[in-house]
């Protein structure tokens, strides 16, 4: 089984080309900057840089609204490959196909206000102006309905 899950913080805006013929589909390239749990050895290295692609609908997902320094998780698989550079020399590649992306953090933690950062939150997104008045992601929930849910 080939299933990748990361999360991390971009380290610049998606590079995002088309594909030529009839079918034009989106390919997004993004690096993602993943913390490492601990750091072995004394190396001053806390963060691994995973280079991710993503096509079709998902790779104009990437170029609307991803944007630098947003924290996303990706789910995909790995991908290696290996091509010939211009001075003749083999080099090889390896990286993520994006089949899932979601935002990690809400649109608040993400930037703090007025900073400018064109990050959008798909939740924002998809609800419009009424998302945005909300004071955090969660709905209010009164305590004595705990013993009318119908699952514990």
């Amino acid at each position: 089984m080939n299933k990748v899950i990361l999360m991390g913080r971009l380290t610049r805006d998606p590079e995002v080309r088309y594909s030529t013929g009839d079918n034009q589909m989106a390919i997004a390239r993004y690096t993602l900057a993943v913390d490492r749990r601990f750091n072995r050895n004394g190396n001053d290295q806390t963060a691994d840089f995973i280079n991710c692609v993503a096509f079709g609908k998902s790779g104009e997902f990437a170029e609307k609204y991803f944007r630098k320094g947003i924290k996303i998780v990706v789910t995909g698989r790995i991908q290696t490959g290996s091509y010939t550079n211009k001075d003749g020399q083999k080099v090889y590649t390896t990286e993520v196909v994006a089949e899932d992306q979601e935002f990690a953090e809400s649109k608040n933690a993400a930037a703090p206000v007025g900073s400018g950062s064109g990050y959008v939150d798909t939740h924002d997104a998809a609800l419009g102006d009424a998302a945005s008045d909300l004071s955090d992601d969660f709905m209010n929930i009164p305590e004595e309905t705990d013993e009318k849910l119908p699952f514990d």
